[in-house]
């Protein structure tokens, strides 16, 4: 990764780092396999204004899953007509802010969800384009905190309801049913669940076709992971692999649109947080490297016991290796980096950098134990 000591050694850390040069490349190769599909960013994996400023203005559009985010995505530059907007739980004023922005989709995810965007869109006498979410009780096999397409999930329609919510929108003179939105789950390293998806998404299709009822959408959500183990070798998510395997297993009629919701994919790779060494602490039969960010800073490995690859970018080539327990300065035990880590021999003040935190870094921060936000830093 690039890093300037020189120009680091008197900034505050923590900090995030972006990459924008690898950003853009990333944008570059995204949109060459994307082909005609239209790709929406998933803005809860990274909310950083400069960074969807870019994204913006590399043509993608947005997914949103908050009031906050969609006019976060507006006030970025998205397009509202490319903006798709999901959540189980909208409120009546995140509808109505998302209405009045002219937003492009609501990806509802309740019978009872249709029915209040019914009535607020009568109220606000314009109607709304939906995609039904359709649960299609797929094992992503990720972690059970972000796999969301199994039927005992919160998230979307059951198969055996879908019926009701179809006939209810299709009726609607204030909904106007634009297609189906699907999405199995996140951090998905192989095309076996993408696969599962499309076969399942062609039964439907054919079952609501033989009734006359033909979606002009295909939403097949994102979930597309990247490599946390080996980021310097692999900086760019397989999309060509993702792509392919949608465009092998999708038989999309003649003027059917094929959408995704891709988000670590796009940030994922393209952040780091930097950190500093407090200390080098000896305990009894294992040594402690104690550094300035914690898990406020960046949530997945309490939340998920996530690893993220470390680096000491103060070391040279002439230093030995050494075990570590990685670990910040939160007062609970879960503020845990990694454990048995092998790095150069640490010394107090070196820059720690932990990388891959593009996705899930900057935007699941706290301010926990009333730690000030880590700031952003780009090159």
């Amino acid at each position: 990764m690039k890093f300037d000591l020189e120009k680091a050694a008197g900034m505050r850390t923590p900090f995030y780092l972006y990459d924008l040069e690898l950003l853009d490349r990333t944008l570059t190769e995204l949109q060459a396999a994307a082909g005609d599909a239209h790709v929406h960013y998933a803005v809860k994996a990274n909310g950083n204004p400069r960074l969807l400023s870019v994204i913006a203005r590399a043509g993608l559009g947005a997914d949103c899953v908050s009031g906050g985010e969609v006019q976060a995505a507006v006030d970025a530059g998205f397009d509202p007509a490319s903006i798709c907007y999901a959540g189980v739980g909208k409120t009546d004023d995140e509808i109505r802010l998302a209405i009045r922005a002219g937003i492009g989709c609501f990806n509802v995810e309740s019978r009872e969800e249709l029915a209040l965007l019914a009535e607020i869109a009568e109220d606000e006498g314009r109607p709304a384009a939906v995609a039904l979410r359709a649960n299609p009780d797929i094992d992503a096999h990720t972690h059970h905190y972000i796999t969301t397409g199994l039927e005992e999930n919160k998230f979307g329609i059951d198969l055996s309801q879908l019926d009701a919510a179809v006939d209810f929108a299709a009726a609607s003179p204030w909904l106007v049913l634009r297609g189906l939105h699907f999405h199995i789950g996140s951090q998905i390293t192989t095309m076996a669940p993408f696969e599962i998806l499309c076969e399942r998404i062609g039964i439907i299709c054919r079952k609501y076709r033989s009734r006359g009822i033909e979606f002009k959408t295909v939403n097949v959500g994102g979930g597309l992971g990247i490599d946390y183990d080996r980021p310097e070798a692999n900086p760019v998510a397989p999309f060509d692999d993702f792509f392919g395997t949608l465009r092998r297993g999708l038989r999309l009629e003649p003027g059917q649109e094929l959408h995704c919701e891709l988000g670590r994919s796009v940030v994922g790779q393209c952040g780091s947080l930097v950190t500093r060494v407090l200390f080098v602490k000896e305990g009894v039969g294992r040594k402690f490297l104690i550094i300035d960010g914690g898990m406020n800073d960046l949530l997945r490995p309490a939340l998920y016991g996530a690893r993220h690859n470390i680096v000491n970018l103060s070391a040279g080539a002439d230093r030995p290796m050494a075990a570590y327990d990685v670990v910040g300065p939160i007062c609970e035990s879960a503020d845990v980096f990694g454990k048995d880590e092998r790095l150069p021999e640490a010394r107090r003040g070196d820059f720690i950098a932990l990388q891959s935190a593009g996705a899930y870094g900057e935007s699941m921060a706290s301010c926990y134990n009333m730690r000030p936000p880590a700031p952003a830093v780009f090159i």
